[in-house]
């Protein structure tokens, strides 16, 4: 099992209640919004959980103005 810190925690729970409702693509500031983090705070964790969770497949997926992160469920 993965130790995870407290802001990925929120992250990787806000990421595995998006998969669920069927979200699949998803920003850094829109899970800083609904988190209390910034986009930026998200955005240098991301790279890492993808790497390290267990739950979801967290992959960069494109880059406009920010860059927009495909999440599948694990499985």
């Amino acid at each position: 099992m993965n130790e995870y810190t407290e802001e990925e925690q929120r992250i990787l729970a806000y990421l595995t209640d998006s998969v669920t409702r069927g979200d699949r693509y998803v920003r850094s500031k829109t899970i800083a919004d609904a988190i209390g983090l910034t986009a930026k705070q998200v955005g240098s964790r991301l790279p890492r959980l993808a790497e390290k969770s267990d739950n979801v497949d967290i992959e960069k997926w494109g880059r406009a103005r920010s860059t927009t992160w495909r999440v599948t469920p694990q499985g």
